[in-house]
């Protein structure tokens, strides 16, 4: 099998991989050499799902002793199959960079005869493009389970990223369609690459010299939703903690896939794609807009609402939280407000020090206006629903208010 069929076969059974992104990397590897993680020089394509594509996303190999019930590459499974060398994988990325089609490389595989061999083999992909060949640009590296804690150290002194995929939102979950996976050994992986961080951190502190460069973009993870029936709530409660105890950069929910020949444990076809989305919004209002997730996805309510985003759906079943003054209210409750992002809040705390908001201030600060305006009161407006401060009918999610916030 030669090179280009191997690619052909080796990135289509990536693509199942969420979890790839060169977002949050700063050009921190100094010197001459090629490749940069900037915008400059790099070829952007998008997938049809709309993510942004600008690596050389590939497995090393979908040959895989496992049989993660979920995949396509597992043991059991009829795919055709293909292995990259090492220096087959180098000369790939060094190929298309000079090409201008990529900015980097994530690098994935199925497992080979055993997690630490095969993770050997992603180790040296990397060393070898910085070492070898002056290799500058994104690498993201996907750690393979149940490798050795060295190893795992080791990957971050070559990639810019470093993920741990746990694949399933719960223990339960795993076990019952990856049993030869387990958390806590996932979760054992993420401890050591924070583990490494930290001390090469505590280093730099200290003022030592020749201290080594570490996955300058952190660690990241994925999860695939809809293969089990978990709730949201479930699920969100598994991203708060990894995010807590390893300070993750991203969680990534990957929508399941049916697969051919599956087993029948797993659904016949994807959830909406919608639930994805809504993951994310709900994910971004936990780590920026200081939402807890007792507040978007109560006991009450543990499946996101697919017919608007968490934001809206919190503020309709909390009437009594507004509406909001948005010349007195705090920062934590101007966040609470549908249509009002992070920046947008910060610039009316400081625009509000000199002078009341008026509605065409808001509009200046291309807030949502036409969202935020059933939940906040202005120097010259009040909501319709609201008159004098008082509530004059029960605000609850009718038809009608759907529309506006949609």
């Amino acid at each position: 099998m030669d090179v280009q069929e191997k690619l052909s076969v080796l990135a289509d059974a990536a693509k199942y991989d969420a979890s790839c992104s060169s977002s949050g990397s700063k050009k921190t590897r100094a010197g001459k050499g090629l490749g940069s993680t900037e915008g400059g020089g790099i070829c952007h394509s998008y997938t049809p799902d709309g993510r942004c594509i600008s690596l050389l996303k590939i497995l090393l190999t979908n040959h895989c002793i496992f049989d993660c019930k979920y995949c396509i590459n597992r043991v059991s499974s009829d795919v055709k199959r293909a292995r990259f060398t090492v220096d087959e994988v180098v000369k790939l990325t060094l190929d298309f960079y000079r090409r201008n089609y990529i900015e980097g490389l994530f690098l994935s595989s199925g497992i080979i005869r055993d997690s630490d061999y095969t993770m050997e083999q992603l180790i040296e992909v990397a060393r070898s493009l910085r070492q070898d060949h002056a290799f500058r640009g994104y690498i993201h590296l996907k750690t393979i389970p149940g490798a050795a804690d060295e190893l795992v150290q080791k990957a971050g002194l070559y990639a810019d990223r470093l993920s741990v995929n746990i694949e399933l939102p719960t223990p339960a979950d795993l076990q019952k369609l990856a049993p030869e996976k387990n958390r806590p050994q996932l979760e054992n992986n993420m401890q050591q690459i924070e583990v490494k961080a930290q001390e090469i951190k505590e280093d730099k502190k200290k003022g030592l010299k020749s201290v080594p460069i570490y996955a300058p973009a952190g660690q990241s993870t994925q999860m695939i939703i809809g293969a089990t029936p978990t709730p949201d709530r479930d699920i969100l409660l598994t991203s708060t903690t990894l995010y807590s105890k390893f300070r993750l950069r991203r969680v990534y929910y990957s929508a399941f896939s049916p697969i051919p020949h599956a087993d029948a444990r797993l659904p016949g076809k994807s959830p909406p794609l919608m639930r994805e989305h809504r993951l994310y919004q709900a994910d971004w209002l936990l780590r920026f807009y200081k939402f807890d997730v007792t507040d978007i996805a109560p006991v009450s309510h543990p499946d996101l609402s697919m017919d608007m985003d968490p934001k809206s759906a919190w503020a309709l079943r909390n009437p009594a939280y507004f509406p909001l003054d948005v010349n007195k209210a705090s920062r934590e409750q101007l966040l609470r407000v549908p249509g009002f992002g992070v920046t947008s809040v910060d610039k009316m705390i400081a625009i509000r020090r000199y002078t009341r908001l008026r509605i065409k201030d808001l509009v200046l600060l291309k807030v949502a206006f036409n969202r935020a305006k059933h939940f906040i009161i202005t120097a010259d407006y009040k909501p319709p629903v609201f008159a004098e401060g008082k509530l004059l009918a029960k605000f609850t999610p009718q038809p009608a208010q759907l529309s506006l916030l949609l």
